[in-house]
């Protein structure tokens, strides 16, 4: 698939992160790659989370940066981990903000080096992903940026509008519209490779693949059957996350139970008839993957 960037920048759909520092080539830099330096805090249930969950799998970096699963639900009142309080707390003198996932930690320092997910991939894969699956292969980047762009505005922000209580018949049409419009780019993109702009699975799938997951599992509880049936006609799109959902190192990350516990504690908007109209069976086409699911654990 070959994907133009978008001219202008686009607001992100993501909160900002409190920590914002990254993995550098060398001692020089402050923080540099050495096996098992680090350490992963995830909720996999958290679409960043997932993310980064499976280019962690992808990249099979067990051995070199543990992972610390966290609960499905946050439980502290603003929304934060109280497992994660006391290393915000070590990171940043009198922190009063929610304790989010997901967390890069040093446990050489017991501080935080970043809670920007994007970045944490990106370190990831370049920093510990020598020799391992290329995610970001040379000259690729600004399609991955471009896919990531398309994911986060005009299918997770398009969809959420499309679905809101509070906006008027209008808005929600034009978000359905913008959503649809979207999905149609990305079918008809899918074809020329096996993958999104690939034939080996780069970035842009584990991003395209958690904007479908949100998609199926979240955001079409608030729309009415019929615009769940308009998103359900992309077929190359939906057996592309279907077999993506098949491979361990993402279907082993889909924890459905987890999904539907965050989007109850977390959704304040009211369940429409599309709820009932599941497009995948995600249970059985992750089938092979559940088996190694990780457990949730704490510090």
């Amino acid at each position: 698939m070959s994907v133009t960037p978008a001219t202008a920048a686009q607001p992100s759909a993501r909160p900002a992160p409190a920590f914002r520092g990254r993995i550098g080539r060398d001692a020089r830099s402050g923080h540099y790659a050495v096996p098992r330096r680090y350490r992963l805090h995830l909720a996999a249930a958290d679409p960043d989370c997932l993310r980064i969950a499976v280019t962690h799998s992808l990249l099979g970096l067990d051995a070199v940066c543990p992972v610390t699963f966290l609960p499905a639900v946050p439980d502290c009142p603003d929304g934060g981990h109280s497992a994660l309080r006391p290393l915000y707390e070590a990171s940043a003198h009198h922190y009063t903000g929610p304790a989010l996932a997901p967390v890069l930690s040093d446990d050489w320092s017991g501080r935080i080096v970043s809670s920007h997910g994007p970045d944490i991939a990106r370190d990831l894969a370049r920093r510990f992903g020598g020799g391992r699956a290329a995610l970001y292969p040379c000259g690729a980047e600004s399609q991955i940026e471009a896919v990531e762009r398309m994911c986060a505005q005009g299918v997770e922000a398009a969809a959420q509008r499309a679905g809101a209580a509070d906006a008027g018949e209008g808005e929600r049409a034009a978000a359905l519209d913008a959503l649809l419009a979207t999905l149609g780019v990305l079918e008809s993109g899918l074809g020329a490779h096996r993958y999104l702009i690939s034939d080996q699975v780069t970035a842009a799938d584990v991003e395209l693949w958690v904007a479908l997951v949100q998609l199926d599992t979240v955001h079409r509880c608030h729309l009415d059957a019929e615009a769940v049936r308009r998103i359900a006609d992309h077929p190359a799109l939906w057996a592309y996350a279907r077999r993506l959902a098949a491979l361990p190192a993402f279907g082993a990350h889909l924890d459905l139970d987890a999904v539907a516990r965050r989007h109850h504690a977390r959704c304040q908007g009211l369940e429409a008839a599309g709820a009932a109209v599941q497009i995948l069976d995600w249970a059985t086409h992750a089938a092979d993957g559940a088996a190694i699911r990780p457990q949730v654990n704490r510090p």
